[in-house]
Formats: C-alpha cells, sequence, structure tokens
C-alpha cells in the first residue's frame, strides 16, 4: 500500500511513501519496547534536558520544518513558522516545569508516611492529524515522553516528510532510540497496533468520526485515551464590545490556517443592535486577505488541504444558501489549479441549516443575530461540540458571567481561543475529552499511583 503526499497549491505530488508491513510494524513495536524501562528509569532532570534541547533544535530548524508544512499542506509559510516556534516554547516549558510538576506530593494522613507518587504507563501511540502537523505532535509527545513514556506517532497519510522530520530532531537532541517512533501505517492497520501489548494508552486529535472509532477500539482493550476533536466555537460580539478590537481577532481567529483549525471561531453570535456595524468592518477586513501561493510572504490565506475538504465546505456552503442564507462575502468555489477557497462569510445562519449543527472546517464564517446575552448563551451553547468560545465586551464582569456559563473546555474573554502551553486544553461534549498542556496534560499519562508506609 502506499500514500501520496500532494501540495494543495499545486496539485502535484511531494512524496509517495509505502506503508509499513506487519514485520515492520513489529519491528518498531519491539524496539519501542526494549526503550521503555531504560528511558523510564531516566532521572527527571535527564529528561528535562533533552527536551531543552528538542526546542533548541527546533528553533534552528525553523525554516526547514516550515517548508516541509507549507509543502505538504499549504500553510502560509508565515503562519508555518510561528507554530515551529511555538512548539519550541512548549519544549521550553515543560524543560522548566516537568519536575515540579511530576514530584511526589505528600499527603497527611495516620499512615507513618504517605505520598502521591506519578509513574509513567508506558508507550502512548499518538494519532495526529495534518492542519498543525508538528504542533499537535509536539503537544502530546512532549509532555508525554519526558514523563517517562515512549511515544509512538501514527501521522496523517498527507505529511509524512513532517512526521520524519519529527523523528529526526528527537533522535538529534539525543533521545534513546526507540523513545519517539514515527509508523508510517494506513488507518486500517491502526486497530491491531491500539490492541498490542506494548501500547499503553492512545491520544487523538482528529475528526469525531475518528474520535469514535479509536476510543471504540481502546475501550475494548481497556486502554486509556485522549480525544481532541472537532469545534465549532462561538465568536460572541456584546453590544458594548469594541468593534475594531473584536474585527481584528475575528479575522485572525476564523481564517488563521485557512480556516482548518478546530478552534478557529466559526460561528459569530452577533447582538442585533451591533451587528451591521460590525459585519460591514469584518466584510471589509475579510476581504483584504491575499488568497494564493502559500509560500509566498505576501499570502495571507493558502489553500484548503485537500480537494475533498474543499468539495464537503462547499457543499454545507450551498445547503446554507439554498435555504435562506446570504452570502455576504466569497461562497463560490474557484476554478484553477489548487484547493483554494476564498475568505467567505454567511450571514442568517438558522437551524435546519448544516452550518447551525455541523463544523465547517475552512475559510468560512457563519452570523446568527440575536436579541440580548441570555439568547448569545443558548445559542453558543445550542451545539453538539463544546472546545473553546469566546466573549467580546467593555465590561469584563459581564464576560466573565458569561464565559462561565459557555459549554466548552475554554472560555477566553476579549481574546480568541488558542492552546497554551500554560494551561489545560480540550473540550467537553462531542469536542473529546481529557486534557493536554499544563500540568494536566503532563498528567494524563502517567499512573497516579498512592503510597503508603504504615
Amino acid at each position: 500500500m502506499s500514500m501520496r503526499s500532494i501540495n494543495p497549491a499545486s496539485e502535484e505530488d511531494v512524496d509517495v511513501i509505502n506503508a509499513w508491513d506487519g514485520p515492520a510494524i513489529e519491528q518498531a513495536l519491539e524496539k519501542t519496547a526494549l526503550a521503555a524501562a531504560a528511558w523510564a528509569d531516566l532521572s527527571i532532570d535527564r529528561r528535562t534536558e533533552l527536551l531543552g534541547k528538542l526546542g533548541d533544535l527546533l528553533r534552528r530548524h525553523r525554516d526547514e520544518c516550515a517548508e516541509l508544512i507549507t509543502r505538504e499542506m499549504g500553510k502560509c509559510i508565515a503562519e508555518a513558522r510561528t507554530e515551529i516556534e511555538k512548539c519550541a516554547w512548549l519544549c521550553d516549558y515543560y524543560a522548566d516545569t516537568a519536575a515540579q510538576g511530576l514530584a511526589d506530593e505528600v499527603v497527611h494522613t495516620d499512615a507513618r508516611r504517605s505520598y502521591v507518587h506519578y509513574a509513567p504507563l508506558g508507550t502512548v501511540l499518538g494519532i495526529m492529524p495534518w492542519n498543525f502537523p508538528f504542533w499537535q505532535v509536539i503537544r502530546f509527545a512532549a509532555p508525554a515522553v519526558t514523563a517517562g513514556n515512549t511515544a509512538l506517532l501514527k501521522h496523517a497519510g498527507n505529511v509524512p516528510g513532517c512526521a520524519r522530520k519529527l523523528e529526526s530532531l528527537f533522535r538529534g537532541a539525543g533521545y534513546p532510540e526507540g523513545v519517539f517512533l514515527h509508523l508510517p501505517v494506513e488507518t486500517e492497520q491502526v486497530r491491531a497496533i491500539i490492541e498490542d501489548e506494548r501500547v499503553h494508552a492512545v491520544t487523538l486529535t482528529g475528526s469525531e468520526r475518528a474520535g469514535s472509532v479509536v476510543a471504540a477500539q481502546a475501550g475494548r482493550a481497556l486502554k486509556k485515551t485522549v480525544l481532541e476533536l472537532g469545534g465549532s466555537d462561538a465568536f460572541i460580539v456584546l453590544d458594548d464590545a469594541d468593534l475594531a478590537e473584536a474585527v481584528q481577532w475575528g479575522v485572525k481567529a476564523r481564517f488563521q490556517a485557512n480556516g482548518q483549525s478546530c478552534i478557529a471561531a466559526k460561528r459569530f453570535i452577533l447582538d442585533e443592535r451591533i451587528a451591521d456595524s460590525f459585519l460591514e468592518r469584518f466584510k471589509a477586513a475579510a476581504a483584504e486577505l491575499r488568497m494564493g501561493d502559500p509560500m509566498d510572504e505576501a499570502t495571507t490565506l493558502g489553500p484548503m488541504a485537500r480537494r475533498d475538504l474543499r468539495d464537503e465546505l462547499h457543499a454545507q456552503v450551498e445547503d446554507a444558501l439554498a435555504q435562506g442564507a446570504e452570502a455576504v462575502l466569497g461562497c463560490e468555489r474557484p476554478s484553477g489549479r489548487g484547493w483554494y477557497y476564498p475568505a467567505s462569510i454567511l450571514d442568517g445562519i438558522r437551524p435546519g441549516m448544516r452550518a447551525w449543527s455541523e463544523e465547517l472546517f475552512g475559510p468560512v464564517a457563519t452570523v446568527i443575530r440575536v436579541a440580548n446575552d441570555q439568547e448569545a448563551l443558548a445559542v453558543a451553547n445550542d451545539s453538539p461540540f463544546g472546545l473553546g468560545g469566546s466573549i467580546w465586551t467593555r465590561d469584563l464582569a459581564r464576560g466573565e458571567r458569561l464565559a462561565l456559563k459557555l459549554a466548552s473546555g475554554g472560555a477566553y474573554v476579549n481574546a480568541m481561543t488558542k492552546s497554551d502551553p500554560r494551561t489545560p486544553f480540550g473540550g467537553i461534549k462531542r469536542s473529546g475529552y481529557g486534557r493536554e498542556l499544563g500540568v494536566f496534560g503532563l498528567r494524563e499519562f502517567v499512573n497516579i499511583r498512592t503510597v503508603w508506609m504504615a
């Protein structure tokens, strides 16, 4: 079996690789199993030292890694460089904080001595997507490996160069062979890997459908999972918001990464008293995005990663238009080479349209008008997803009251939804479960062990 990586801007082959067969997978699993015990026994100081070196290597290879990202999945080159810099920041964060986060915690009981000890689980399989092909991997692997686990990466088939480069960086930083390995395998081969006794936990970032399948497979094998799935984040603009600021961040929150981010602002819920004014400014700002070659520094909107993703997005747009939504901007599929889709805005979204309940994974903003704060909150929470959401208001107390009622894993007042190494990240409902990042992410794949000395 072979997997093709296609440049989404030119539709030309970037790479064609052969998926591993059974013996090659067996060899990798055995190599990881052999490395696991010695790696778990290594001191936390040595593990954080290597993580710091990984961060340094990411910075030194930033431009090379960024070009790989852009060539394989179409992200604008400036954003790709920022992705690598964020990976290095995450390495720095855990290099500085992991020892404290994993330190034994004394619990005062009637024992002579009792404490909580954090021990690695073993080997974690990471099933990762293409939209942030370095960040998503480092986000799971850096804390998992620093906690003493070994890691296996099953990356998306359209970013094989990114997968190979990641393994090379781990080895270049001094990690022992087998501590981090990427597996070029087909989706159909994953189940057997999950079921293998040498794999102890699974984390997946991807679609709702993929998460459901992987969770079922891991559940049958009684293995822990963390799922970071889709999102349809609300971007709530109240009547007292600073519209200039809300528009500036709204454009970035919706259209960065060519609109292909689980935490992108997707549903713009506007108080009807400012809706026309916001929309006029938002349209003008979005229209200034320059669609084109993602390798060009001047480009601010590149292609979508795959043809089928663009086709699905346009089908959702056509469904909304057929049911009475208004195309404020864009909403037409361009001709020519490359899987481009213009910055688009749909107004008048209502229940029954696919855009009301589905995630639009591409550069299309949907607009819903509401009468007041209570209706804004009800609309925001009327979603099968619960990843993040933001609220824009000059009244911070008002914003915080609404933020605390958002049915989501993250709530942001006057800031776009984002992931930050210092704070936990994850969702509820059909956006998944478990947490990455922060001390919570560091402890997701450990045995939280009670030690009791009578």
